[in-house]
């Protein structure tokens, strides 16, 4: 390709990528100004079936012929399911406003479909907190339904004390130190391993680097990967580290030791090793220590608790499930704190 030809490309890409941004920039425009539209007409249908006759009769026959018109004039998109979901979303989304807000003023900032799936969560905390994420990660509606699905914001809260807690309803998931990354239990039913079956550590490894990107996401905030089998050298033995990561939020390295089955102190005692090695030969003075994670099958909290000094902020065991728990049981474990 000539200097001429490099130059056309070049201003080809520069133009097309201008374009793509534009058109993505409008899209999402169009997208949340119809979000507040149907929280409008969602608030039209509430207050005038508060104001005319009760009967659930009557509300159909009004929600019927609303529909019928609105599809004459404006199409596809107000059918009568649809226009009571935006009832549901007016419903949903005022009540959980503070009275000195206006309904109107509400930001919305994701599409129609992220909030069919919000306005189902019936728990309002639990609801913002999903938002919350959504916007500042930019997940897609999968995305979303995966974490919700998963039961993310029962895990963290498994992690959290009672006074954290409503922090993540209001400001979303806050990462100030290692221990703010941590789940407890990890779910990687992505990976496509039934639970029970018999398989390697090696195997394990192998399914997550095939399924990296899902696995960064149920990781969470600020990881990016770095290695897998790190091999680390100390007076001439070799060791090697299952999996590698850096997170920029926590500017620090966490290692992830795979563990198969229950877990036993001499685990803790290598993942300690590991996550020394690093602080004293691999981090820069600017970053901060190094964050050691193991993964097992199932572990005695007791026997972490023991092994470790009493004012650990560098190492975490935590269990990962290869199959999706209800929320049920998320919501015993819960209880049991």
């Amino acid at each position: 390709m000539n200097s001429n030809n490099e130059l056309e490309h070049s201003i080809f890409l520069n133009i097309k990528s201008l374009i793509e941004s534009a058109r993505s920039r409008v899209l999402k425009e169009i997208n949340i100004s119809m979000v507040h539209t149907y929280f409008e007409i969602g608030k039209i249908i509430v207050e005038l079936k508060q104001n005319g006759d009760s009967r659930a009769e009557y509300g159909k026959s009004v929600l019927k012929n609303i529909s019928t018109k609105l599809a004459e004039n404006f199409g596809k998109g107000f059918s009568v399911d649809n226009i009571e979901n935006m009832r549901r979303f007016y419903v949903a989304y005022s009540k959980s406003e503070k009275a000195s807000r206006k309904f109107n003023a509400y930001n919305f900032q994701l599409s129609w479909s992220h909030y069919l799936k919000l306005m189902r969560i019936p728990d309002e905390a639990e609801r913002k907190f999903y938002e919350l994420e959504a916007i500042e990660n930019n997940w897609s509606l999968r995305e979303l339904k995966r974490q919700s699905d998963s039961a993310l914001y029962q895990r963290l809260v498994l992690s959290r004390d009672k006074n954290k807690i409503k922090e993540l309803s209001e400001k979303g998931l806050q990462i100030n130190n290692p221990k703010d990354a941590i789940k407890d239990p990890y779910i990687l039913e992505f990976i496509g391993l039934p639970e029970q079956k018999n398989y390697s550590e090696s195997d394990l490894e192998s399914k997550l680097i095939d399924k990296l990107e899902h696995f960064l996401l149920e990781l969470g905030k600020g990881f990016t990967f770095v290695a897998r089998q790190k091999r680390i050298t100390i007076d001439e033995k070799h060791f090697k580290i299952d999996l590698v990561f850096y997170n920029r939020l926590l500017k620090a390295f966490v290692l992830i030791d795979l563990k198969i089955g229950e877990l036993k102190h001499q685990d803790i005692g290598q993942i300690q090793m590991y996550v020394n090695y690093y602080d004293r030969f691999v981090k820069l003075n600017d970053e901060n220590k190094t964050v050691g994670i193991i993964l097992c099958q199932d572990k005695s909290d007791l026997l972490v608790e023991i092994t470790l000094p009493k004012d650990n902020e560098q190492i975490f065991a935590s269990k990962y499930l290869t199959i999706l728990p209800s929320k049920e049981q998320f919501l015993k474990l819960i209880d049991k704190k």
